[in-house]
């Protein structure tokens, strides 16, 4: 092979290159796409509850009222490395206090940062961006009016090459635009908002269902558990089968998500008792639609079991 054809065929490679990071370059909405909208604080905060905002950006172990000051600072040990949760308070200099509607939108559910640079899927934006663009507008008001913290939060630690944020973009190509499964097509009214609150600000698939090795979310198991993303065991599988929560009725478990007991009366553990508090701060309706949508859900067996 001839120098001239290596410095070729180097050049072909490099041009490759610079086209697939110029095509998963950070995508951005602009204020044109948002639409008219007239804040609904009460509604803001019931996204914010069914969205567990305050589990990873309150401050490791907040109970109460602190738990409405979004200062970051949980971390998530994951394969990937130590993730660490931002201050999400409308502080403007160390929160998002400075953010308009369009770069809060852009974030929720694009994954890109005001500076026009990818976030990591540990924020769960692959879930959020199923949400309604008046419903992120709702929720941006709402955290608005939190108390605001000046805490600086260390960045993550990650090794190389997950800590080169440009390989997100490839991450974004392979599965952002990735569709959970829809609802019955014969779904009620509750059924379907189950659905909207489970696969958008719930982002119950972001643990229940499990992932491939680049971190994608394996749909063909949908809900059916999995590892453990942030720690030791495994995440129970929530479909209606034999291994998941068939024994469950739909009562039991809206009870489980106001409560915290099952229908054996034994009590929620690690990190879902966070989720189950944050479920019981929503209107008992919501709670209900979530049960009803997980009774349609395809029975699957658990990914260590055999149903």
């Amino acid at each position: 092979m001839t120098r001239r054809t290596v410095f070729r065929l180097f050049g072909l490679a490099l041009l490759l290159v610079a086209g697939l990071i110029y095509l998963t370059r950070p995508e951005r909405i602009g204020p044109d796409a948002i639409p008219t909208h007239t804040a609904d604080l009460a509604n803001g905060e019931r996204m914010f509850w069914a969205g567990g905002c305050a589990s990873c950006h309150a401050a490791p172990g907040a109970k109460g009222d602190d738990k409405l000051v979004l200062a970051g600072g949980v971390e998530l040990d994951t394969p990937f490395g130590l993730f660490r949760a931002p201050n999400l308070s409308p502080d403007p200099e160390h929160g998002i206090g400075g953010w308009s509607e369009a770069d809060f939108v852009t974030a929720m559910t694009l994954g890109t940062s005001p500076q026009g640079t990818h976030y990591y899927p540990a924020f769960p934006y692959a879930s959020y961006r199923n949400m309604r663009l008046e419903d992120l507008i709702d929720l941006k008001a709402f955290l608005d009016t939190l108390p605001a913290s000046t805490n600086v939060v260390a960045d993550h630690d990650l090794a190389f090459p997950f800590s080169w944020r440009g390989t997100l973009g490839f991450w974004k190509a392979l599965y952002l635009k990735r569709v959970p499964p829809p609802a019955p097509q014969d779904a009620d009214e509750t059924v379907l908002r189950g659905h909207y609150l489970l696969t958008g600000p719930g982002h119950c698939a972001e643990c229940h269902t499990p992932r491939d090795l680049l971190g994608g979310q394996d749909l063909d198991h949908w809900l059916a558990g999995g590892p453990n993303p942030d720690g030791e065991g495994m995440i129970p599988n929530i479909t209606p089968s034999r291994s998941g929560i068939g024994s469950w009725s739909a009562g039991d478990i809206a009870y489980y998500l106001e409560s915290g007991f099952t229908p054996d009366f034994d009590s929620v553990g690690g990190s879902m008792a966070d989720v189950q508090e944050n479920w019981s701060r929503v209107p008992a309706a919501d709670r209900e639609a979530i049960a009803a949508y997980l009774k349609t859900v395809t029975p699957m067996p658990a990914q260590d079991q055999q149903d």
